[in-house]
């Protein structure tokens, strides 16, 4: 009887956490309503933005903190100066 309970509780609690992912899954959009409506070329508001360029000076910076093999808050540290002086050596 209590091999029996144990896999009756072990089962629950993985239905329980199973249940969690599968409830949190989205729907598929909906289609379109009508095909005589005029079809737009623009993005829908919320299509996810594209991710912002990187500046010269950022990109110098990384190339130099790279070379100097820096790593975590020393590296953070760096970079911030560096950005600070327009990417100029230091």
């Amino acid at each position: 009887m209590m091999k029996f309970t144990s896999l009756a509780i072990t089962t629950a609690v993985a239905a329980l956490l199973l249940a969690g992912p599968a409830s949190a899954q989205t729907t598929a959009p909906a289609a379109p309503a009508a095909k005589s409506a005029p079809a737009t070329t623009a993005a829908p508001a919320t299509a996810p933005k594209a991710k912002a360029e990187r500046s010269a000076a950022s990109l110098e910076c990384s190339k130099q903190a790279d070379a100097k093999g820096l790593h975590g808050k020393a590296r953070h540290k760096f970079r911030a100066e560096c950005k600070k002086s327009g990417g100029k050596a230091m």
